[in-house]
């Protein structure tokens, strides 16, 4: 049996496994990254000993839970870790680093392999997270890629990583592409809590002596709120724009947002939040071409009466450096012109 002190966040790297011994519930809303969920209580027996304490105490919860614990503990011997050698060293948390992740490491270290448990179980991780996002948030040296709507402002990102460069890919951390509209069929959204923990794993693989390109963004993305210290560091930054004709825009949009015309109810629906902005006469003539899939002039209008200008009045006012901007200008958006604009925002830094 080992004599380790006691094992902290930083230490996750040095085992062979990360195991999550929270409920299924608890996993999905955030993890360690890399763990694997093994429940020593999953969701409904989780539920039954809590009530189990509320009405009757501590002693008889745990004993009913002790049962269980037990058979989920004989479950996973059996399953997930039956050819494990003698040799392998998994590291165990829970939620605080308490009886659900002691009991697992007991019974693996009885069996003979060298398990541990992580100090403060997740509670810790959180913490770790929120450090994390506090300590270099402020330092990152980013460039921040503006454009009106329809600029391929992401897709460039993309360029930009395959082409080397380092890329804070929020929208894609946040699986939403930021507008009204950015909704992804088929896809949700992660918790903000997992959403944090992806962003911190990703600043620190970040070399801070290298520019990080961003898309600028506003305070939220979709449900997902930035941190508040990330968004200032964003609008102190340099700004890059790509500047596109309304023509290669529409085009690039009309491609990028097809699958709208697959459900034109809910991007009606969708169009509804505008109503304060544009009257009912705008919004009903919008909501019919979404019923009616005809996005070209939707597109063309949305762009020319709600996005255009509420990029023209929010660059200047969200974005410090703006008027010191750099702007890469360009007559297309498709693949290869794409990939040529990424080359030269990677030049101008």
């Amino acid at each position: 049996m080992s004599t380790r002190g006691p094992i902290q966040v930083a230490d996750r790297h040095l085992f062979d496994c990360i195991i999550d011994a929270r409920s299924p519930a608890e996993f999905a809303l955030d993890h360690i990254p890399g763990a694997i969920n093994c429940p020593v209580l999953d969701d409904d027996e989780r539920r039954i000993v809590g009530t189990i304490y509320k009405q009757q105490g501590a002693f008889e919860a745990r004993r009913v839970g002790g049962a269980m614990v037990a058979a989920n503990l004989a479950k996973h011997l059996q399953g997930r870790f039956a050819h494990m050698p003698h040799d392998w060293k998994p590291l165990v948390y829970c939620w605080r680093g308490g009886l659900r992740s002691g009991s697992m490491v007991a019974w693996w270290r009885l069996v003979g392999w060298d398990a541990q448990q992580l100090a403060g179980g997740y509670k810790r991780w959180r913490q770790h997270v929120i450090a994390v996002l506090d300590a270099l948030c402020p330092q990152l040296p980013l460039r921040v890629v503006c454009g009106a709507t329809g600029s391929a402002k992401t897709r460039v990102l993309h360029a930009l990583a395959e082409q080397g460069a380092q890329v804070l890919d929020l929208e894609g951390l946040a699986c939403h592409k930021g507008s009204l509209l950015g909704a992804v069929p088929g896809v949700d959204q992660p918790s903000q809590k997992a959403f944090e923990t992806q962003l911190a794993t990703v600043l620190e693989s970040f070399d801070l002596s290298q520019p990080v390109f961003v898309e600028a963004e506003s305070r939220k993305i979709g449900r997902i709120s930035l941190p508040t210290s990330l968004i200032e560091r964003m609008r102190a930054s340099p700004c890059l724009e790509i500047a596109a004709p309304a023509e290669a825009r529409q085009a690039f949009l009309l491609r990028d947002y097809a699958y709208l015309g697959d459900d034109g109810d809910t991007l009606a629906q969708r169009l509804d939040a505008l109503r304060p902005l544009h009257g009912k006469d705008t919004i009903a003539r919008w909501q019919d071409w979404a019923r009616h899939a005809q996005l070209a002039p939707l597109f063309a209008e949305l762009a020319e009466l709600h996005y255009d200008p509420l990029y023209a009045r929010s660059q200047a006012a969200h974005f410090h450096q703006w008027a010191q901007r750099q702007a890469v200008h360009t007559d297309a958006l498709d693949e290869p012109a794409i990939a040529q604009l990424a080359r030269r925002l990677r030049a101008l830094v």
